[in-house]
């Protein structure tokens, strides 16, 4: 199975969403911040080991402690995902700290302050 194929791109998806449904509502660990979202997943074409991209919305200090909470509730969430779909193999979970969505709103905002006085001169 090749690494972009439509089977590795469904697994991915069905992957993603049952792991976002088990973080937040089966997790009860009380580092993982309430405002985490799963942005993507990577299971390997072998279905032997899998990356989440893991955003969590607050500073650095909430990032580290969710990742924690979540690499320490690791087994659960892979045997919860094993009860749920339906794989030869399930995938053991490696969870990774995703900036992207951080960094565009820092973008973002810095690109709405070069605007404003450009605005600001249409108005007048």
């Amino acid at each position: 199975m090749r690494k972009n194929s439509v089977k590795n791109t469904r697994i991915n998806e069905e992957v993603m969403r049952e792991l976002s449904n088990i973080i937040r509502l089966e997790v009860k660990d009380p580092r993982i911040s309430p405002v985490t979202s799963v942005v993507s997943v990577e299971v390997a074409p072998d279905l032997k080991t899998c990356k989440a991209y893991i955003s969590v919305l607050g500073d650095d200090e909430a990032v580290k402690k969710t990742i924690e909470g979540l690499k320490s509730s690791a087994g659960f969430i892979r045997r919860e995902l094993a009860h749920r779909i339906n794989l030869r193999n399930t995938p053991e979970i490696t969870f990774v700290s995703d900036q992207s969505i951080a960094y565009a709103a820092k973008m973002s905002k810095l690109i709405d302050e070069v605007n404003a006085p450009l605005h600001a001169k249409e108005e007048e």
